[in-house]
């Protein structure tokens, strides 16, 4: 394998002949920092700024991205100074896994980047010090990280006096009535890509349906147990800023940014039962049906007194339900993990959107802690533990560099 540093003079030279231009008249090997005598050049810092706006990244401010270089430069001189070397079949492994985030295959996806101004080679080296990275972390560290049973029996909880786990998360919720579904589900696609939290919470403020959207989507610190089971394994699988696949739920897309997970000191506890109700008011999320909605919150303290609420109307506008929490749909089971009882949520409809959701929760029912998979849980306890090892040292390649700005 070429060395990366070769390789990278190699990329810009070969690419300035594609694009054409003199090298020289350009400045593409001009250096804009040097990373212990290696540099980084104009032309990195212009092709990464390019490919983060093509897939609509955060990060794409020059200053960001000559960071971000400057990680990498440090991270492949730490590839280099092991011996580390990947094959083709690494790099194309690599190369496959990141235009599947996009649905696209590997071919269609370097040539879209390619015509959008984004050399292959450029990409190609970009994957290449992901994988190495990866892989040298999983060498360095990997055989340090033994995730125990007594920690997993903490983490869940299920030992006496353990600890649980809780997690930090943002949210998004876009109604997505069906004539709007093709664009919705497009735009939550663009939002999964994002790893910035000032970004996801700035589409939170334009998009989301959700009481959090003024606060960027931020939600409070949750107890894992309380959330959907479903949801649980999606967000112990994610690393901080990483942000769910978009799911679909009646009338609208959701998707969560895990920002932190923490074990704490409260013993977990699991809930056999969720006692809440539904009031259905027509007019989805026109202004009448939230004013209306708005006033009757006003108007109660508990769940029964949603019954005087419907009084005289048809039946099927208030629905009371007492459900197992994998009974419940996933929609309402989310909404539902984050009120206390005697609070309420309008972030749902129904009807393909014409009927609004004034959605309260009446009480939990607790039960013995059931296993949540422990996999799940050895698995996200091995991620923090292995990515906190990586940015440790991370940081100290930093601390003992010579970063210099020419």
């Amino acid at each position: 394998m070429m060395a990366l540093s070769s390789m990278r003079t190699a990329i810009a030279f070969t690419t300035a002949l594609i694009l054409g231009g003199p090298v020289v008249a350009q400045g593409l090997f001009d250096p804009v920092v040097l990373v212990n005598d290696d540099a980084v050049t104009q032309f990195e810092v212009e092709q990464r700024i390019t490919f983060l706006r093509l897939l609509n990244s955060a990060g794409a401010g020059r200053a960001d991205v000559i960071d971000t270089l400057v990680d990498e430069r440090l991270q492949s001189q730490a590839i280099e100074a092991v011996g580390l070397e990947l094959t083709e079949e690494d790099i194309d492994a690599g190369v496959a896994e990141f235009a599947g985030r996009t649905e696209l295959s590997p071919e269609a996806f370097v040539q879209a980047l390619e015509q959008g101004g984004v050399a292959e080679e450029s990409f190609r080296a970009f994957v290449e010090i992901g994988v190495g990275w990866r892989q040298l972390i999983r060498g360095r560290f990997g055989g340090r990280v033994q995730i125990t049973e007594a920690e997993i029996d903490r983490a869940l909880g299920s030992a006496g006096g353990a600890s649980g786990i809780r997690v930090l998360v943002s949210e998004i919720i876009i109604p997505a009535p069906p004539e709007r579904r093709a664009d919705v589900e497009a735009l939550a696609q663009e939002i999964a890509e994002t790893t910035s939290f000032d970004v996801f919470s700035d589409y939170a403020r334009e998009f989301s349906a959700t009481a959090s959207r003024d606060a960027g989507g931020r939600l409070p610190w949750q107890e894992i147990n309380r959330l959907p089971a479903s949801l649980r394994p999606l967000l112990l699988s994610l690393a901080p800023g990483e942000v769910t696949d978009p799911l679909p739920i009646p009338n609208a897309i959701a998707l969560f940014q895990l920002r932190d997970i923490e074990e704490t000191g409260a013993t977990a506890q699991e809930f056999a039962a969720i006692d809440y109700a539904a009031y259905y008011i027509p007019g989805g999320r026109s202004e009448s049906a939230l004013s209306q909605a708005a006033k009757v919150r006003a108007d109660i303290d508990v769940c029964d007194d949603l019954y005087g609420i419907a009084q005289g109307q048809p039946e099927e506008v208030l629905e009371r339900s007492t459900l197992p929490p994998a009974e419940i749909p996933q929609d309402f089971a989310i909404e539902l993990s984050k009120l206390d009882p005697g609070e309420a949520s309008t972030a749902l409809t129904r009807n393909n959107g014409q009927t609004l959701v004034f959605l309260m929760m009446c009480g939990r029912t607790a039960a013995v802690n059931e296993d949540v998979a422990r996999e799940d849980v050895a698995a996200a306890l091995r991620s923090a533990r292995i990515t906190a090892y990586a940015d440790g040292f991370l940081d100290q390649l930093r601390a003992d560099a010579r970063i210099i700005t020419p």
